[in-house]
Formats: structure tokens, C-alpha cells, sequence
């Protein structure tokens, strides 16, 4: 008949190692073995067989588990497969108490879970010295699974930031994209298409237009340096400067004593914007312009360029030609002299304005497009006109860098002529 062993309450014990319990079906060795435990301060239950042992380790797991390898029914063996069974969290210490002392009958042991040995009869000293083993190796297994802990709960609170972070970029690249409010428009004497691609949520390309008056019409195409948030925050504010919905507030125009309005000279403007940006943006970024007055009646453009890109014209027979005195970026240094130049557009020609994220965009081993791989793309795509154009110029991109994502801001606006 067996008898019911109540867990003991020891002197107090330091250390991983708190509650002890001891199996086997051998009532005196249970005796000894438990006595022994309570002396060093564990706190013991023992059991008569292994199906006995695992109806107490459902009540509370055991960090010490003396088990003798050989008993009726269950084995010891056995026993130690369905203990670890039990947990996947807290892991209890297990030596097997054995007379078995062949290769194989070990390697048996320590595939069933086993984390140690001990000959029968028992060496108290022997005992006492593995459990200080078994010990050591449970704290740095539970330092490590603490330390797991933290680095789980900060990595979802990570997790939890970057989400809110994303939602909130998502908003923010709602809010650039809104600051291009016609991607297309027809004007009498012309064709408008305009292009922004962030290269991640949100970036610091901004292309846009300002109509001027019934033939006049104005084109921007900016890009700051760097990426991301404060890049975009910059474009924003530039946006305010050259904006469409309040003409009284745009930098480039000035209003006439009969309420229509001018565009000043596109290199005052520039310069106008140098001197702000140095005065008044307390920022370390700077952007390159593309700023154009274009006449919708003669075709007659006049453009500054300050570091962007050179502006594309293509005629009406497919023929390139890239202009522009290339210019000194805005921003980066006072008192710098910029130029006007022009060009003229007959109908059918047309203008491109594109950001450096397309003739910098690399191939697989990083060759760059460049201008001449722009013009032969534009020489291609010759009959594509409007919207169209600049998507399949996106396409040929992708086809050229073998990705669909590119590492820079692209943009682009296209003005076709038509003339009046």
C-alpha cells in the first residue's frame, strides 16, 4: 500500500534549485535520498512509481528529479520522456539512478532527456556535487530564458512603435502625394503629366505647376537631399512657396494693378529661395530646382537650373537635346549668381523635367543610366506620349535595375506643346 509523502518544509535554500523529488519503488532508498535533499534545505515529495511521479508533477513541477532507472510498470525511462513532456517553459534538473552503466544504455538515457547519471548505491558527496552542477547549469538556462523574456517584450514593443510609425508614414506619404493635386491637365497651347515615386514612405522630390495667367504657365521640379521625414517636411514648406492654390503666396509670381498676375524672371526666383533657405530654414538640407516659365502661345521656355538635372527636349521627330548650364544647388551657399536660360518648343516637341533618381538609377552590378541611357529610353518610347510616357519610363527603369523598387526618389514632369 503506498504512502502518501506531504512536501516538508526545509530550512530556507538560495538558489534555482527549490523543490526536489525523489522516485523509486524502494521505500528505504526514497528514505535516504529524501533525507539527504531535506538536509541541504530542498523541499521533497517522493513517489512510489512513475505514473505516481507525473500526477504530482502535474500539481507542481519539480526543479530536481531523482529517478531510479528500473521500476515496475513505468520505467524510469519512460517516466523521464513524459516529464519533459510537461512543460516547455520551466525546465526541472533530472538524474537517472542506475546500475547500468554500458555506452549505449547511456546514450539511451541522456536521447530521453536525461541531463545526468548516478550508480546505485548512491554517493551522498557524489550527489551533493552533481545537483551543484545541475544547479549552475539551471541558472544560466534560466538567466538566458529571462533574458529571452526581455528581449521578446521589447522586440513587441518594438514591433508596436514601428507599427504605429508605419501607420503614421502612410498618412504622411498621403499627405505628399496631395501636394501634386493634378497629375494631368490640358491647357490651350499644351499637355501636362506630372510623376512622384517616394522611395519609401515618403522622400524629397516635389514636382508641380502654377498657371500664371492665360498664357503663361509655371513649371518646378525640386529634390532634397537626403530621404525620409525631414526631407519630405522641407518639400512640404517649398511647396507653400511655389503654390497653385494661393497664387498671393507664391514667391514667383507678382500681382499687377489689374489683379492679374506675372512670373518673375525663374532666376530671381532661385536666388529669392537660396536666401530664404539660408535665413530663415534652420535645416542642414539643400535641394536642386528646375525651375521653368513657359509661354503657351510662342512655345518660348525659360528655365533656371540650380544642380538639377537638365531638362529634356524632345522634338517631334524623336531627336533629343539636353540643356542647361547645370547650376549650384539651392541652399548650400550664399550670394550665388544664377542664370536664365531658354529654349523653344514647336508643337509636337515636348519638355521633360526629371529628378537625378532616374539617370543615377543603377543596373545589377551598378553602371548608372546616365543621360545617354535616358535618351535612348526617350528615343524608344517616342510615340508614347502623356501619363503613359511616364509610366513606361517607371517600366524601363525597372527593366534597366532589375527591381521594381528603386534606392532614389523618382519624379518627372512632362509638358507636351501644341500650340495655339
Amino acid at each position: 500500500m503506498q504512502q502518501n509523502t506531504q512536501i516538508s518544509e526545509p530550512p530556507q535554500r538560495h538558489g534555482v534549485m527549490q523543490l526536489a523529488m525523489v522516485v523509486d519503488d524502494s521505500k528505504l532508498q526514497r528514505r535516504i535520498l529524501s533525507a539527504s535533499l531535506r538536509k541541504w534545505g530542498f523541499s521533497v515529495v517522493d513517489a512510489a512509481s512513475s505514473p505516481e511521479a507525473i500526477e504530482k508533477c502535474k500539481d507542481r513541477l519539480p526543479d530536481l528529479v531523482l529517478s531510479d532507472w528500473v521500476m515496475p510498470g513505468m520505467s524510469g525511462l519512460e517516466f523521464c520522456r513524459e516529464f519533459r513532456a510537461l512543460s516547455e517553459t520551466q525546465y526541472g534538473y533530472f538524474i537517472l539512478l542506475t546500475s547500468k552503466s554500458e555506452k549505449a544504455e547511456v546514450a539511451k538515457g541522456l536521447d530521453s532527456g536525461a541531463d545526468d547519471f548516478l550508480s546505485k548505491p548512491v554517493d551522498v558527496h557524489e550527489l551533493r556535487a552533481r545537483i551543484a552542477a545541475g544547479e549552475r547549469i539551471l541558472e544560466m538556462q534560466r538567466q538566458l530564458t529571462d533574458k529571452n523574456l526581455i528581449i521578446t517584450h521589447t522586440l513587441n514593443e518594438l514591433q508596436r512603435v514601428y507599427d504605429l510609425l508605419d501607420k503614421d508614414l502612410i498618412e504622411a506619404k498621403k499627405l505628399q502625394q496631395s501636394l501634386v493635386r493634378e497629375r494631368t491637365r490640358d491647357f490651350e497651347g499644351g499637355k501636362l503629366s506630372l510623376l512622384l515615386r517616394s522611395s519609401g514612405h515618403v522622400g524629397g522630390d516635389l514636382v508641380g505647376f502654377f498657371p500664371v495667367n492665360d498664357t503663361k504657365l509655371g513649371l518646378f521640379g525640386i529634390d532634397v537631399s537626403g530621404h525620409g521625414i525631414s526631407s519630405a517636411l522641407m518639400t512640404a514648406r517649398l511647396a507653400g512657396y511655389l503654390s497653385a492654390a494661393v497664387p498671393d503666396q507664391n514667391i514667383a509670381l507678382t500681382r499687377n494693378s489689374d489683379g492679374d498676375y506675372t512670373m518673375r524672371p525663374p532666376e530671381q526666383v532661385v536666388s529669392e529661395l537660396n536666401d530664404l533657405v539660408l535665413s530663415e530654414m534652420e535645416t542642414e538640407h539643400y535641394f536642386t530646382l528646375l525651375l521653368a516659365k513657359v509661354d503657351l502661345k510662342s512655345g518660348n521656355v525659360e528655365m533656371c537650373q540650380a544642380g538639377h538635372p537638365h531638362p529634356v527636349v524632345q522634338r517631334r521627330d524623336g531627336t533629343i537635346e539636353q540643356n542647361g548650364p547645370g547650376g549650384f544647388p539651392v541652399g548650400l551657399m550664399a550670394k550665388v549668381e544664377y542664370k536664365k536660360f531658354e529654349v523653344d518648343l514647336h508643337p509636337g516637341d515636348r519638355l521633360l523635367i526629371l529628378s537625378d533618381g532616374v539617370t543615377e538609377c543603377p543596373d545589377p552590378v551598378g553602371a548608372l543610366l546616365e543621360e545617354e541611357g535616358l535618351a535612348n529610353m526617350l528615343y524608344a518610347l517616342r510615340e508614347v506620349s502623356g501619363p503613359p510616357l511616364l509610366e513606361a519610363i517607371l517600366w524601363k527603369l525597372s527593366e534597366f535595375s532589375g527591381h521594381a523598387e528603386f534606392p532614389d526618389d523618382v519624379s518627372g514632369i512632362l509638358f507636351e506643346f501644341t500650340g495655339r
